[in-house]
């Protein structure tokens, strides 16, 4: 038996958002009909940003409702894609003259069932778009790609370009540029089981390691030797430079972050392996992140994700935000 803290399998995504709206009810309220999560108070002015996609990944989505990021998650059960009317519904219910920009995970169910709500909105007379994340260098193929912590990022700036006021083509365009100069990659010590299943999702031996997970918990794209947390930080910080071919003296915003079960001492081991063979190379870090942000249940390992910065990226990172999980100092307006 795997032993979690639920009531019943099937149960635990409706009676987590349910728990995150008791004790955040300023910043999100809970869709009665659906497992659907908006902001307190609709902001009619601006561009809207809905996300949303299986759960199991906390604090990601709903965690990053609010201002300054998403104004609408839709939440899906564990590790499977919201339906088709259930993002539909979080596009009606967030929608504004200025339009709404839909933020998808390169995963197939994702991309397939909010696609097709944005078309369906569009069909309806909603002004609408949509952008696709797809950040992991653990696939070569850029198509094929999944998208992973770089999507928080995408939430966070495009998130504050709404705010600011910018109109949704515009939105957009500083959505795609997150995308195209951010990359992520994953390791895993352990799995992680779902909740539903009651086993875990792969089986690993105490000496290997799963090198190029997904957040879905399934395997990575190989298998490799346990090793110390340097000699795993310089491989996975190479697999990003080199596909974002970084360069000496670029600027960058560098995430560090568990995978949902790691202790924060060993994040914080990580995170200085990170930085320091990060710096050695010559990089700047003008802003690192370090936590759980897109997690894959209580599986053990880490992720590592860059941003490549500008001027711009860098003032809409810092604007101000207040969500449950990332929150930046300055005035808020809810």
């Amino acid at each position: 038996m795997i032993k979690k803290l639920i009531n019943t399998p099937g149960e635990e995504v409706r009676e987590m958002l349910e728990g995150m709206v008791l004790a955040f009810p300023e910043i999100i309220r809970l869709d009665p009909q659906w497992n659907n999560v908006y902001r307190t108070y609709k902001k009619f002015n601006k561009v809207a940003l809905v996300s949303g996609g299986g759960s199991g990944h906390e604090p990601a989505h709903a965690g990053y409702v609010g201002y300054g990021m998403l104004d609408a998650a839709a939440a899906g059960a564990t590790f499977t894609s919201p339906t088709v009317p259930q993002i539909l519904a979080a596009i009606k219910e967030v929608a504004t003259e200025q339009g709404v920009l839909v933020i998808i995970k390169n995963y197939s169910g994702d991309v397939m069932n909010f696609t097709s709500a944005v078309k369906m909105a569009q069909a309806q007379g909603i002004k609408s778009d949509y952008v696709i994340v797809n950040d992991d260098v653990a696939i070569p193929e850029k198509e094929r790609r999944r998208g992973t912590t770089i999507t928080v990022l995408v939430h966070k700036i495009a998130g504050a370009a709404a705010e600011e006021g910018r109109p949704l083509e515009e939105v957009k365009k500083v959505a795609q540029k997150v995308i195209e100069n951010g990359r992520d990659i994953g390791v895993a010590l352990t799995p992680c089981s779902v909740p539903a299943a009651g086993k875990y999702t792969f089986e690993l031996s105490e000496d290997e390691i799963e090198f190029g997970i997904g957040i879905h918990g399934e395997p990575g794209v190989k298998r490799m030797k346990y090793m110390p947390s340097k000699e795993l930080a310089k491989i996975m910080v190479d697999k990003i430079v080199e596909d974002l071919r970084l360069q000496k003296g670029d600027e960058i915003a560098l995430v560090v972050q568990g995978t949902g079960g790691t202790p924060y001492m060993e994040k914080f081991v990580f995170y200085r392996d990170v930085r320091r063979y990060v710096e050695s190379l010559g990089l700047k870090i003008f802003t690192s992140w370090i936590g759980e942000f897109m997690t894959s249940l209580e599986m053990q390992g880490a992720r590592v994700a860059m941003l490549k910065l500008d001027e711009e990226l860098k003032r809409y990172l810092m604007a101000p935000a207040h969500t449950i999980a990332i929150r930046v100092p300055g005035p808020v307006v809810s």
